[in-house]
């Protein structure tokens, strides 16, 4: 049984629990993922590591609660227990290299997942300017953070409401437009974001790695329901990734295969609020 040492309400959509996972916390990269069941009944679940302590033996993971499955992980509080948290899983960022200027964007709930990784590669030596974007200021995430640990950082949000009014990707075109040298382009967000992002970035051919996490559902590329096509070739979310060559991959694809349960799990979180009434 692993403890929810922490519990935090971020935004109106995005929880945190900081969980006891000693085992994990010892020899997990940023970029890797868990495994997570609730309860018995409770169906299994990837969320990315958004962050860990090895000292205190801990794991941080931020999640929307977008469905039946991460509404009853929302329900949970503090001194509760999960029944599995399974990891590390998935191949770690490769943050270990001097790449130079380093781009690290988040969409979202995908800021928090970025974070531990802009941290590594600053780490490491990059000179690393973040942008952290959303559809409006009281859904930010990670500001603080990803302001403490960049040489540059920016906001946007679609709205106007907070920094820039626009989309990461204006951020990026101007940087791009005004002749800065980047290296490396790190994005983790809703899907249609990293399409874009990873298009801005393909005719000044700047190395673009994007996290398809959002996709994966086993964990362990047994399911086979995480398939993406990079390059022309088959590959498994959770075990070849979860990043790839943004240019590379079928974000088309992609997009068609994530809404092809949509029917189903509209059915299954219509009735966990029935008989929930909206959780605990």
């Amino acid at each position: 049984m692993y403890k929810i040492l922490e519990k935090k309400v971020l935004n109106p959509v995005t929880k945190m629990n900081v969980i006891a996972a000693p085992d994990i916390a010892k020899v997990c990269k940023p970029g890797q993922f868990v495994m997570i069941r609730v309860n018995e009944t409770g169906e299994r679940f990837p969320l990315t590591i958004a962050d860990f302590d090895r000292k205190k033996g801990t794991i941080t993971i931020v999640y929307q609660e977008v469905g039946k499955s991460t509404k009853l992980l929302g329900s949970m509080e503090k001194g509760e227990s999960l029944l599995d948290f399974i990891g590390p899983l998935g191949k770690p960022s490769p943050t270990d290299k001097v790449y130079g200027t380093v781009v690290a964007i988040g969409g979202g709930c995908g800021s928090a997942i970025v974070y531990p990784v802009a941290r590594a590669f600053k780490e490491s030596g990059n000179k690393l300017i973040t942008i952290n974007g959303a559809r409006s200021m009281d859904l930010l995430l990670y500001q603080d953070e990803m302001e403490a640990i960049s040489d540059e950082s920016y906001i946007t949000t679609d709205d106007g409401t907070c920094g820039v009014h626009g989309f990461v990707t204006t951020v990026l075109g101007e940087l791009i437009q005004q002749g800065r040298q980047i290296d490396l382009v790190f994005a983790v967000g809703p899907v249609p974001m990293m399409k874009f992002v990873s298009k801005t970035t393909e005719a000044p051919k700047i190395h673009t790695l994007v996290s398809l996490n959002s996709i994966m559902v086993d964990g362990t590329g047994m399911c086979g329901a995480c398939r993406v096509t990079v390059g022309g070739q088959m590959k498994f979310a959770c075990v070849d990734g979860p990043e790839f060559d943004g240019h590379q991959v079928d974000f088309n694809e992609l997009m068609g295969r994530l809404n092809a349960y949509v029917d189903y799990e509209k059915v299954s979180d219509e009735a966990w609020e029935k008989a929930h009434g909206g959780g605990k």
